[in-house]
């Protein structure tokens, strides 16, 4: 997981750190969503992948 969260910063700081800047932007609520989103979409990947 760290090793995936690590390219971008890698690769694109410039990036990255505009994208940070608009994510600190958003409302508690999108953030949420964004992070069930994300933890839907792992256990998502987790099933198809057993």
């Amino acid at each position: 997981m760290l090793v995936m969260e690590g390219v971008l910063p890698f690769l694109a700081p410039v990036a990255w750190r505009e994208a940070f800047k608009r994510m600190i932007q958003l409302h508690d609520g999108q953030i949420r969503f964004m992070g069930l989103a994300s933890m839907l979409a792992g256990l998502l990947l987790l099933l198809i992948a057993r």
